[in-house]
């Protein structure tokens, strides 16, 4: 084969690679910076359906204690925290009840993952009033009208919510702005277009609700590393819309620590390529089938992360390929737009710029890496929990 069309064919590969990652944030990131038009809820008032809490948690004693009380601080009656305490070898069960949640303790070695514990939660709100449950994790803090937005959405017949969340963190290290960056773009800019297009927003596996009808209609039965992006598939193949409540923030805490957050970016891109690889030909086989609105979930999950895919794109800048040349151009194009504007929607718009400068040395470090995001999409699912930034005493 002349050398030639060797590269070619190399091109090829490579835009069949980067094209779904570069057409969902194009259209994404376009359809986030349009005018709102959605629901305006008032927050307050009687009435309100009453809506279960649930908090899975895995050994997190030190922050359980004050999730709980910025729950209770923004529940009104009707609210019940309901906490999963799940093979917690500390005192997670006992600072959750200390703090005033009703506390479900669950032991079994058998059942590994955050999944089985959000199943037995939601098997445990089914069998109370509850009008729908709303999940928080246990290392998070809610703003104070969160929980009434949710109840007055789910009472006006949305089926599921995500709310907007955030990390919490306290560093100003480059480093850790460029992860607030790609938490943000990720977690906000990419939900709120799917808002705009009226699609199903995702699930993010944090400050997500559920109406009581969907868990019955859809049972819970997502038990992988990624069981949020899981579920969220199982939903929209149902013909189910996610919503997202732009307006209802939810703050989770980031690692912090090198080894850490190496852990947990492994977990997560293993896991969404494990989940790739089985969900990927159903979604195929769906759009094929005519059901055209599926497109957009199975972009998402084809797409590479963006680290990635800059990678792909830097090598195939390389090749003495013209055309392709005139497509990195145009990739770069694009991803500054979605950088650009997930900056300018965060907080600190130039300091998050600046921050780009270690963009680099954060590729390089996800290249270390991808043999251990490799393993973690072979393996079957664990709850690891991944050491975070954390107050001195949890209680």
């Amino acid at each position: 084969m002349p050398l030639s069309h060797l590269l070619s064919l190399i091109g090829i590969a490579v835009v069949l690679a980067t094209l779904p990652l570069l057409a969902e944030i194009l259209v994404l990131t376009a359809a986030a910076l349009l005018p709102a038009a959605g629901l305006r809820v008032k927050v307050g008032g009687s009435g309100l359906a009453p809506l279960t809490v649930l908090v899975p948690a895995h050994n997190e004693e030190a922050l359980i204690g004050r999730c709980i009380r910025s729950v209770l601080a923004a529940a009104s009656s009707g609210v019940d925290v309901l906490v999963v305490a799940h093979n917690c070898t500390d005192a997670t069960a006992v600072r959750a009840e200390a703090a005033g949640a009703h506390v479900l303790v669950l032991n079994d070695p058998r059942q590994t993952g955050k999944g089985c514990a959000l199943r037995y939660g939601f098997a445990a709100t089914l069998a109370g009033p509850s009008h729908g449950v709303l999940v928080i994790d246990a290392d998070s803090v809610i703003e104070l009208g969160l929980i009434e937005r949710v109840r007055r959405r789910l009472m006006l017949g949305a089926p599921a919510l995500q709310c907007r969340y955030e990390v919490s963190c306290s560093q100003d290290r480059r480093r850790a702005k460029l992860t607030i960056l790609a938490f943000h773009a990720f977690n906000v800019i990419r939900p709120r277009g799917r808002a705009r297009l009226g699609l199903s927003a995702g699930i993010l596996g944090n400050g997500f609700a559920l109406h009581r009808e969907v868990l019955k209609r859809v049972p819970y039965n997502a038990h992988s590393i990624v069981e949020d992006l899981e579920y969220h598939l199982t939903l929209v193949r149902a013909n189910i819309r996610v919503e997202f409540i732009d307006t209802a923030v939810v703050y989770g805490e980031m690692p912090v620590r090198s080894k850490s957050a190496q852990t947990q970016r492994a977990r997560w891109e293993g896991g969404r390529l494990r989940v790739m690889k089985q969900w990927a030909p159903r979604l195929l086989v769906d759009v094929a089938s005519g059901r055209v609105r599926l497109i957009e979930p199975l972009l998402d999950l084809l797409a590479l992360p963006i680290s990635s895919e800059v990678t792909l794109l830097l090598v195939a800048a390389c090749l003495p390929v013209t055309w392709l040349r005139f497509y990195v151009l145009a990739a770069f194009a694009v991803l500054l737009f979605h950088v650009t504007a997930a900056a300018f929607s965060g907080p600190g718009f130039w300091g998050t710029m600046k921050a780009l400068s270690t963009a680099p040395g954060y590729i390089l470090w996800k290249l270390w890496i991808f043999p251990e995001i490799w393993r973690t999409s072979r393996a079957n699912a664990a709850w690891v929990r991944t050491e975070r930034e954390s107050p001195a005493n949890g209680r």
